[in-house]
């Protein structure tokens, strides 16, 4: 029958330490996202203080909230899976 173990989560991420290391700073490149931003008109020290708040929202966001916050927010985001029409 399945007896094979699903994997825990879709990762593309490289196994190796070195390979790694390269895929971590090949994707924290800001140089790419300066240029694209001077391009669109914006503010390039906006665009990177936005993105400084981006990454790190929703774990603040998560250690400001009690245990009732967390419940109450969690009930909802199951019934909204539960009851979607998919």
């Amino acid at each position: 029958m399945y007896n094979q173990a699903m994997q825990k989560r879709s990762s593309k991420t490289p196994k190796d330490v070195n390979h790694l290391a390269k895929f971590i700073v090949d994707s924290t490149d800001t140089d790419e996202l300066l240029e694209e931003a001077v391009q669109n008109g914006k503010n390039p020290a906006a665009v990177l203080l936005g993105r400084l708040g981006g990454l790190k929202g929703g774990k603040a966001r998560a250690a400001k909230l009690s245990a009732n916050e967390k419940s109450r927010i969690a009930k909802i985001a199951a019934n909204a899976r539960w009851n979607s029409k998919d």
